[in-house]
């Protein structure tokens, strides 16, 4: 029997999904299941979940144990084969409220900001202290456990365990398996397709290329998608949201794996003060993060009763984790979008670069695929968000403030936005406003 150990088991609903889908697996589900958090409620909450989901996935067969809190972390971690960590530090509030409300007294907005901008930076540099925390314990505790990491900035925190740890680390997400579909489907193309699909995506996380997509025989269907995506952005129907993407469609010849309210930011293109008309035009979700916490713990506390009733059920979800310890286990292959260390994968892009792209599981582990040149628009626009990634990485890692200022001041809708003055200022109160939650920058 193995061990799949947890690390922010309080995410109830995505722990259900993880461990749901692992559990209906013939060679995961009588592994332990560790359930790892510092929220003693959410973990019990979490717990009770799992116990009944293993009660009726396979009879009871899996092994379900908790611990709670920073002195019970290596017990957690001890003797794992698989870790997979989805731990939000300082969460809704009072973290992710500070990381919006402080730049918006210097006139800066956001959409998400947990992958880019001043939020997903200020997001990295008060997890990658926890993860360094992790990475201590599982050198010493399983050294050889495989990091399966879910946790946003994808590319920075994946990024910074690459570079800086001794911890075999793969960052997933959630959007790579989805993104033809939903394309297809919005341009009304899905049902017409021969399956399956031949895709080709490669670039970063969130900000993927969906570079080649051909049917079973072979036919091209970019050139219908280019066409489609221009009559829609020329009379969008009244509730349709893509509308970043298809602009990069237009603009750059290709689409990408993240939605447009995330999109929106990750660049100076849309959301500028100077012209407030583009947030109507491109349907742009200001605050929607914030907005998005507030209905989930809201749906959270009217859905525990379900999570706790004893007929709970489960239905494999499209989540990589489950599939990439089954092929491990199993030696049977399958193919992943993983975020991993670049190391001339994309030819232009960085060497240490977290970057997204096809993967290939057994086990031998985590096997990424060679990609080559990305079309230099491609390339240019994932630059602009990787040069602050690389440079929270450092901030992170030497406690220097300035690299927390460059990387500000290297983020697009940031410097697009603010002086260099402002820039500085706006981190100088971000990092106060953190206090206890970041180490000492100097």
């Amino acid at each position: 029997m193995g061990k799949i150990t947890f690390m922010g088991a309080g995410s109830t609903v995505f722990a259900k999904n993880v461990i749901g889908d692992s559990m209906l697996s013939d060679a995961l589900c009588d592994f332990e299941y560790a359930l790892y958090d510092i929220d003693a409620e959410r973990l019990e909450e979490s717990y009770v979940m799992v116990n009944l989901l293993n009660k009726n996935i396979n009879g009871g067969r899996a092994k379900v144990t908790k611990y709670l809190g920073v002195p019970n972390r290596k017990d957690a971690l001890r003797g794992a084969d698989f870790v997979i960590n989805a731990i939000q530090v300082g969460g809704y509030e009072p973290c992710t409220v500070i990381d919006f409300e402080v730049p918006k007294k210097y006139g800066l907005r956001q959409t998400i900001g947990d992958t880019l901008g001043i939020g997903g930076i200020f997001r990295a540099l008060r997890t990658i202290p926890v993860l360094e925390g992790f990475a201590e314990d599982m050198a010493q505790v399983c050294p050889k456990a495989l990091f399966l990491n879910y946790t946003n900035p994808m590319a920075m925190l994946s990024g910074y365990m690459q570079r800086y740890t001794d911890i075999n680390t793969i960052g997933l997400c959630h959007s790579v398996q989805v993104c033809s579909r939903i394309l297809l489907q919005e341009l009304g193309m899905y049902d017409d397709v021969k399956k399956p699909l031949k895709e080709k995506i490669a670039g970063i996380n969130h900000m993927a290329w969906l570079l080649e997509l051909e049917d079973a025989d072979g036919n091209d269907f970019y050139p219908e998608i280019r066409r489609r995506a221009l009559e829609i952005l020329e009379n969008p129907p009244e509730d349709f949201k893509d509308l970043t993407r298809f602009e990069y469609i237009r603009r750059f010849g290709y689409y990408c794996t993240e939605s447009s309210e995330h999109n929106a930011e990750y660049n100076p293109f849309f959301i500028k003060s100077r012209y407030p008309e583009l947030i109507d035009r491109y349907r742009i979700p200001l605050d929607e993060y914030p907005r998005r916490c507030v209905r989930q713990i809201e749906k959270w506390k009217n859905a525990k009763a379900e999570y706790h009733d004893g007929n709970i059920k489960h239905e494999r979800s499209h989540e990589y984790a489950s599939r990439i310890m089954e092929a491990i286990v199993t030696d049977v292959p399958y193919k992943i979008g993983g975020n991993v260390l670049n190391n001339g994968l994309i030819t232009n892009l960085p060497s240490d670069a977290c970057v997204e792209v096809a993967c290939l599981v057994n086990r031998l582990g985590v096997q990424p695929t060679y990609v080559g040149k990305l079309p230099v628009q491609l390339a240019a626009m994932n630059m602009t968000n990787i040069n602050p990634q690389l440079l929270t990485i450092e901030a992170a890692k030497t406690r220097k403030k300035e690299y927390i200022y460059q990387a500000a001041m290297l983020e697009p809708h940031t410097a697009a936005e603010l002086s260099i003055d402002d820039i500085v200022a706006m981190c100088d109160d971000l990092i106060e406003a953190h206090k206890g939650w970041l180490p000492e920058y100097r």
